[in-house]
């Protein structure tokens, strides 16, 4: 965020640091949106949103530009740091039409990097194995795992089906 060019005139320096601060600004602002949820639950994420709002607050007041993204961020800083428990209630609500076990209603988690997924494996002879792997799992990853379940990996390819074909 603070980095800047060692040469080039001063008005080179200023307008390098202003597009880089104003690229941080927007991926920060793309990565609460899109994890908001899971930032609740994590206090360093609440931690390293709120300073760095502070932080482009800071800035503001040498950088005018940078005025235009602040309410933006402050939107998001509000929503997130505001809504953890509305948003729960919101999932509870939801996993209980689909599940009559209160119990297991309120076990439920978002899903995360490190959780585990069971995937069907078809093979050409209308026979099917299944392997479970972490979400997070690269494409190489699950068909390394497939090749060892299949105890080959020779002519392996990964299809994506939809309900359009």
């Amino acid at each position: 965020y603070h980095a800047q060019p060692s040469q080039g005139t001063e008005q080179e320096k200023m307008d390098y640091a202003l597009n880089n601060k104003r690229r941080v600004i927007r991926l920060v602002l793309q990565w609460a949106a899109l994890y908001g949820d899971l930032l609740q639950e994590d206090e360093a994420a609440m931690a390293f949103l709120e300073e760095f709002y502070v932080s482009v607050s800071d800035d503001t007041r040498m950088i005018a530009a940078l005025k235009e993204q602040l309410p933006e961020l402050e939107k998001i800083v509000k929503q997130i740091s505001e809504e953890p428990k509305a948003s729960q209630k919101k999932h509870k609500v939801l996993l209980q039409l689909f599940n009559t076990s209160d119990d297991r209603a309120q076990k439920r988690q978002p899903i995360r990097g490190s959780d585990e997924v069971l995937f069907k494996v078809y093979c050409v002879d209308q026979t099917y194995t299944t392997i479970r792997v972490p979400v997070s799992s690269s494409v190489k990853e699950v068909i390394s795992a497939v090749a060892d379940k299949l105890g080959s990996g020779e002519g392996l390819i990964i299809v994506k089906m939809s309900s359009g074909g």
